[in-house]
């Protein structure tokens, strides 16, 4: 026999012995302990089992009449609000809560993810020890009970190691189940979660009314702030004032700026709270967070004849930094928590909705215009439309007009031109109680606008170093920059010298 079979033989040899000295080191070797919270094969074999059906339906899905929620927190009955139909799924109320605006597609959860619940995995079978799951303490118990008048109830454990899976009993089986987390979350939500945090829904498009006004009363103010549709802005002839469409008429009248105003006059429609302080308050509840004598009553009145009143308490810092309100609606049975950014009637003052113009005529409304400035001749301006041209035209322009200036022709363009200057007059501050100095103003203009067939006087005077006083028609509305109206005085000089206005200034 040649070496090399030889050798082949004794290795064979070799590997037998040594592979009986395996096999023995194996059967000697302990048994592997398993751990009843591991997930072995029994995962395959124990996915997809439907564990709450109506047993007493050939439908297995049946029809749910009643869901109770037992968790750490509350205890919540789920019952039907509405019907399925051919078209839409059924809807859910919760009892006793019936009057608070619910968020009933998370309501709905509660009977949705529960009814026809299959399982991830089978855990363990015939389970001794249910307090390794979470169950001698869980997270909440569902009762699911169907039309049919059968039920089933389940307990809800702790997260599995995956975090994706949460463990289930079915009650009257020891078997403990794997589920997925997300269809478990909401039954361990508070009452208040329910709740929906839209303090008031917003009308679809068809149904929106018109905000007829806006009433702000605040502790903080000794004035209302009143604002009120203006009924111009849908004129579509009328090209004065701004596009927003409501004016302010209290504590003074002034045009309104478009961006700054709507969330005043509209911004209760869709209104939403950050959180949900309290349902069904009673009177002590109320008073304890300032709404029976609320800082802030903001009232709008709409078209449809609805009112609608917020109460809000003074603004306070939550723990995040931010400024917030309590706030409810009058009559209504939940008091929210609104941040003061979205609901701005609790902090709003006049000057930050203010479009802040002065002049808001359109240049070829005004029939007439006086000037003057302090030791200067008065200058009186007619514009009249030429002969063949309709007052019903649309875009008219200098060529359409005669000026005259004190009763002689004038450059209309110049004209226009002059007041362009004068529409750039923005007010920086309200002062509504300021005194008018004694003396002449600085300068003024008086207008009449013969679209709406009212005359205005607006009046400059000399207030402080910096700044000017703008009285309106003799009451104290504005401050402004001092050097805005020294260019006034300058156009003034300029209109019958032919040079260009100054547009800019200190």
């Amino acid at each position: 026999m040649k070496k090399a079979v030889k050798g082949i033989i004794g290795l064979s040899a070799a590997l037998v012995v040594l592979g009986g000295g395996l096999a023995a080191l194996k059967l000697t070797e302990p048994e592997e302990k398993t751990d009843e919270s591991s997930v072995s094969s029994s995962e395959t074999e124990g996915a997809g089992i439907t564990l709450v059906q109506d047993t007493a339906s050939s439908d297995n899905a049946g029809t749910v009449s009643k869901v109770i929620v037992k968790n750490r927190t509350d205890e919540l009955t789920v019952t039907e609000l509405t019907a399925a139909t051919d078209s839409y799924a059924a809807t859910y109320t919760l009892e006793g809560y019936e009057d608070i605006p619910l968020n009933t597609s998370v309501v709905g959860t509660l009977v949705n993810n529960a009814n026809g619940l299959v399982s991830d995995s089978i855990v363990i079978e015939d389970c001794t020890d249910t307090a390794k799951y979470g169950f001698d303490d869980p997270e909440a118990s569902v009762e699911v009970t169907y039309a049919s008048g059968s039920s089933v109830k389940f307990v809800i454990g702790d997260a599995a190691p995956d975090a994706s899976s949460t463990y289930l009993m079915i009650d009257g089986d020891d078997t403990v189940y794997t589920v997925t987390s997300s269809k478990m979350a909401n039954y361990s939500k508070t009452l208040y979660d329910f709740v929906s945090t839209t303090v008031l829904e917003e009308p679809a498009e068809e149904d929106y009314p018109i905000v007829n006004s806006l009433r702000i009363q605040r502790e903080d103010i000794d004035y209302d702030i009143f604002l009120e549709y203006d009924d111009k802005s849908e004129d579509s002839d009328y090209t004065g004032g701004t596009s927003a469409t409501h004016v302010m008429r209290e504590p003074t009248f002034s045009y309104l700026s478009v961006e700054d105003s709507t969330p005043i006059t509209n911004g209760m429609f869709g209104l939403s709270a950050e959180s949900v302080y309290s349902v069904h308050p009673d009177e002590a509840s109320i008073a304890g967070v300032g709404l029976s004598e609320p800082f802030c009553t903001a009232t709008m009145s709409c078209d449809d004849g609805n009112d609608y009143v917020i109460l809000m308490s003074k603004p306070y810092i939550d723990e995040n930094g931010e400024e917030m309100h309590y706030a409810m609606l009058e009559g209504g049975n939940v008091i929210y928590i609104v941040s003061s950014e979205d609901a701005q009637w609790g902090t709003i003052t006049p000057i930050e909705i203010s479009s802040k113009i002065l002049f808001g005529t359109y240049v070829w409304n005004i029939s007439d215009m006086k000037v003057s400035g302090s030791g200067l001749e008065n200058i009186e301006f007619k514009a009249v439309l030429k002969d063949g041209i309709s007052e019903d035209s649309t875009n008219l322009a200098a060529e359409d007009f005669n000026v005259t200036k004190n009763g002689e022709v004038f450059d209309a363009e110049r004209y226009r031109q002059f007041y362009a200057f004068l529409v750039q007059a923005s007010a920086e501050e309200f002062a509504l109680d300021a005194e008018i100095p004694a003396g002449e103003p600085m300068a003024a203009v008086e207008f009449t606008d013969s679209y709406v067939n009212v005359t205005q006087k607006v009046e400059f005077y000399d207030y402080s170093s910096l700044s000017s006083l703008i009285v309106i028609n003799g009451e104290s509305k504005y401050l402004c920059s001092k050097s805005y109206v020294e260019t006034i005085v300058e156009n003034i000089k300029r209109i019958d010298t032919g040079e260009d206005y100054l547009t800019t200034w200190r």
